[in-house]
């Protein structure tokens, strides 16, 4: 992508963010996105290619489409993107919350399996053991 060009193709878009066009026109659809139509042709602004950063990043952290749209949408509040960054850090707090219960629970879960299979091992012998496991 050269800094001059203003607008990019479906194809572009889709090389620039590794993304798939069924994944922009879904996110077009659930109106995260809005291209410009010439014809069939759908050309994707410099604003568009900003919010597909933002969708991107979101997902990635486990934001819901839904939460993501209403962020992006706060954008115009006119507050200078207080009331965006506010409910940003609120959803993000949130989700690392959520993120360090679902490690948690699976931390105690490999324990407890790996406490497990110390036990089988014990109590079937060594001539069962397929795989060691990993202190």
């Amino acid at each position: 992508m050269q800094p001059t060009e203003t607008k990019m193709t479906i194809r572009e878009m889709c090389d620039a963010f590794d993304v798939t066009p069924r994944t922009l026109r879904f996110y077009e659809a659930k109106e995260l996105l809005f291209p410009e139509r010439d014809g069939q042709k759908r050309l994707f602004t410099k604003r568009d290619r900003a919010r597909l950063q933002l969708i991107l990043r979101g997902k990635r952290f486990g934001f819901k489409l839904e939460e993501i749209r209403q962020l992006l949408d706060l954008y115009h509040v006119g507050d200078q993107q207080q009331t965006q960054m506010n409910r940003t850090l609120e959803i993000a707090r949130d989700r690392l919350s959520d993120l360090e219960g679902q490690r948690d629970e699976l931390e105690s879960a490999i324990d407890d399996l790996r406490e497990r299979i110390k036990l089988w091992e014990k109590m079937f012998g060594s001539k069962n053991q397929t795989r060691k496991v990993a202190e």
